[in-house]
């Protein structure tokens, strides 16, 4: 439901490919710089100098920077465990339209389709600021967009069977009714 924190997620994990790329440039420099001593002192050698001073200096820069990425996924990974209520209630439906090919072979249902049915109800159901609410929102709307779209396709006999079967796995996967 939220593009921009996986665009957000995306960004932090190439920003920190990018400053390991950095600090392992710098540990080969000061390695370099380290095997390469002519036997004289490090600390005279000017060149030797700038390439440590340089070297701390980005290295807590880098470190600052990880430090805010590892916060900001957190952020993020937070915001993404707020939907798992409605990521399970999914699969539960999911597995439920699957089990309908049980009934009869030509009631056989994509994942594409799936998916497809689910981002429509994620756009057409009714957005609210607070996630309790909005996950509500999400989770009724979805179920019955569902369902509908699922009887439009059911022989006529089929649909308090598939009624039955949707009850029946929601109320097992919520631990209501035993199997």
């Amino acid at each position: 439901e939220r593009p921009d924190l996986e665009e957000e997620k995306s960004r932090l994990v190439l920003e920190a490919v990018a400053n390991k790329k950095q600090l392992k440039g710098i540990e080969d420099q000061i390695l370099e710089v380290l095997s390469g001593g002519e036997g004289g002192s490090i600390l005279e050698d000017e060149g030797a100098v700038n390439i440590l001073t340089a070297a701390k200096t980005l290295g807590n820069e880098i470190a600052e920077k990880q430090k805010i990425t590892e916060d900001t996924e957190t952020k993020i990974d937070g915001a993404r465990a707020g939907y798992k209520p409605v990521a399970y209630r999914t699969t539960l439906l999911f597995f439920c339209i699957a089990s309908l090919a049980d009934i009869d072979p030509m009631y056989q249902y994509s994942l594409d389709w799936f998916v497809n049915l689910f981002v429509r109800a994620i756009a057409e159901s009714q957005p609210s600021p607070d996630l309790l609410v909005r996950l509500e929102h999400l989770n009724s709307f979805f179920q019955y967009f569902l369902y509908r779209n699922v009887c439009r396709s059911l022989f006529e006999k089929d649909k308090l069977s598939f009624s039955l079967l949707l009850c029946a796995a929601l109320l097992m996967g919520y631990n209501k009714m035993d199997p």
